[in-house]
């Protein structure tokens, strides 16, 4: 995942799998919910991370406390300075995991990091069986481009007033056979980059870990696929880019997106 720094005009993301993308807007940098570990209970990677996540970060952004999002061994993986920007309730764990940083994800409230501004959104997601009950949040990053990480979700008021948007960050899957209640499936994740008019799309939270008597399991592979038709057939106009893991996409913000 190390290369070149980014132009500082540009938009470029990295999945590194699950729902952890290493963004970059205008030389601004950010990690969403780091899972960076090849076990996590009864969950298995696909295969072991590539290589570290590279420093600097200007903040890492967590949607919301469930283990697979908010996961203590990585954040201890990071340097303690970077600010973790998380929903309100999740502090004490956050600074006892020995973040020295935390700032509070309030919805409508707006966090500047160099020239691009975050702004927290609502999430359609049940709190509970995480580390501590909380909101779900997820993120709108404004600099030159725009990009929308969804973390966990599914449609909710509201999510059409978010955009136009450049990029859009879907979660298609998860980690198992069925999905429960307050995530997107490939059907539901096509109807919200209708609302969002999204003009590139990246499936992600889908085939990185998997429990440990499915490891070939077609919910591995099938979700973006679906996705990518289903966005063919309903917002024609969008690019759906479908990543591997340790993938990096590159959309200079002039142009390349239109």
């Amino acid at each position: 995942m190390a290369g070149t720094p980014p132009d500082p005009s540009s938009l470029s993301l990295t999945w590194v799998g699950h729902s952890t993308v290493l963004l970059e807007v205008d030389g601004a940098r950010f990690l969403t919910d780091p899972l960076l570990r090849s076990r996590v209970a009864h969950l298995r990677r696909v295969r072991p991370l590539e290589a570290t996540v590279p420093a600097p970060l200007d903040a890492v952004l967590v949607s919301h406390a469930h283990y697979d999002h908010l996961d203590v061994p990585s954040l201890r993986r990071l340097d303690a300075s970077i600010p973790v920007v998380a929903p309100p309730g999740v502090g004490s764990v956050l600074r006892r995991a020995g973040r020295e940083r935390v700032v509070a994800a309030e919805v409508g409230k707006e966090l500047v990091f160099g020239r691009v501004a975050v702004r927290p959104t609502p999430a359609e997601h049940p709190g509970g069986g995480g580390l501590r009950r909380s909101d779900a949040v997820g993120f709108f990053v404004d600099g030159s481009a725009s990009v929308y990480f969804a973390g966990d979700t599914d449609l909710f008021d509201g999510m059409a007033d978010l955009g136009p948007v450049d990029l859009a960050l879907l979660p298609v899957w998860g980690w198992g056979p069925s999905l429960g209640r307050g995530h997107l499936d490939p059907r539901r994740a096509a109807a919200a980059v209708s609302l969002l008019r999204a003009r590139v799309a990246v499936p992600i939270h889908w085939g990185t870990y998997y429990p440990l008597h499915q490891r070939r399991a077609a919910f591995l592979t099938e979700p973006p696929l679906e996705f990518r038709r289903l966005v063919a057939e309903s917002a024609p106009a969008t690019r759906v880019e479908v990543l591997g893991l340790g993938e990096t996409l590159e959309l200079p913000a002039a142009g390349a997106v239109s």
